[in-house]
């Protein structure tokens, strides 16, 4: 069974900076592609960064240059960085784990004030 722990998140004001971890349990997570999304209110949950096994990467348009996902294997967890944060990145984060057999975190919330 795995699970996914999120932290870091809180109130920040604009332009500011924060950083997501995500903790994962169980013997799978190098192997897996990880990623952080979010969900602002009454809008869809989006992805925000992914990252493979391989440490590729991928960004939503809307955080490039200003957020930077990672992973720590032995660590087993994944990060987000953002940066030069503002109000449109206010949003429950949350941590996913896999393409097919997915798995996802409890959620983090993410305050911006401008």
């Amino acid at each position: 069974q795995v699970q996914l722990v999120e932290s870091g998140g809180g109130l920040v004001q604009a332009g500011g900076s924060l950083r997501l971890s995500c903790a994962a349990s169980g013997s799978i997570f190098e192997f897996k592609t990880m990623g952080w999304y979010r969900q602002a209110p009454g809008k869809q949950r989006e992805l925000v960064a992914s990252i493979t096994s391989r440490s590729d990467t991928n960004y939503a348009d809307s955080v490039k240059g200003r957020f930077t996902i990672s992973r720590d294997n032995a660590k087993k967890t994944v990060y987000l960085q953002m940066n030069s944060l503002n109000a449109e990145d206010t949003a429950v984060y949350y941590c996913r784990m896999g393409r097919v057999t997915i798995y996802w975190g409890q959620g983090t919330q993410v305050t911006v004030s401008s």
